[in-house]
């Protein structure tokens, strides 16, 4: 994961948030222990982005120290209550879904923006997305924004045809299948556990 993370920090060119520090009172105050990560919300044109996104957000949540309902399963579940979409299922009250699988709280992710713009010479792949977690009560206990952007990036041979060349390459490539997953977890871990909006420890955290 830091591997991970340090790589990308290299590559990322336009990189925007909302350095807005969330009210942790309601936060500290529930101390939740298990958080139920529900099927995103997708105003992006991308209609596999949400079981992409879906697939990212466990594994910083649990570093953090919480139980994480098994995300799959949990929406194997929801299929069966009849909730078929992440749209579908954030219409539905937070309560309702905490008391469906025992968990303490809810997390709800909006997907604003999953694309890639193109140009001759260069590809701009953005994500951004709106997190909000709500206490099994409804209470909404943490929320926060995440807006990341990566163009990859050519090393400079001296050699001027050479780079047009790579460049263009290197921009068909993404165009054919633009790589999201790694910013998407990025995005994740750095609005979870950095500064300003990370969330408190869990209970479950284990010393570095």
């Amino acid at each position: 994961m830091k591997a991970l993370i340090f790589a990308m920090a290299v590559l990322l060119t336009g990189c925007a948030t909302q350095h807005v520090k969330p009210d942790l009172s309601a936060f500290n105050a529930a101390k939740p222990r298990s958080i139920l990560v529900v099927p995103a919300a997708n105003k992006s044109l991308d209609v596999d982005a949400p079981n992409y996104l879906l697939t990212t957000l466990t594994v910083p949540l649990a570093e953090k120290g919480y139980y994480v309902f098994p995300v799959h399963t949990a929406k194997t579940v929801l299929e069966q209550e009849g909730f078929f979409d992440g749209d579908q299922v954030q219409k539905q009250p937070p309560e309702m879904l905490a008391q469906l699988f025992g968990a303490d709280a809810v997390l709800f992710v909006t997907i604003n923006r999953w694309d890639a713009q193109y140009a001759v010479l260069s590809t701009m792949v953005t994500v951004d997305f709106d997190y909000r977690l709500v206490y099994k009560d409804g209470t909404e206990i943490w929320k926060a924004n995440k807006k990341m952007q990566y163009s990859p990036q050519q090393q400079n041979t001296g050699n001027p045809l050479a780079n047009l060349i790579a460049a263009a390459v290197t921009a068909a490539l993404e165009r054919a299948k633009p790589n999201y997953l790694p910013l998407a977890q990025m995005a994740n871990v750095q609005v979870l556990a950095g500064e300003p909006t990370a969330i408190p420890n869990g209970p479950y955290r284990t010393a570095n």
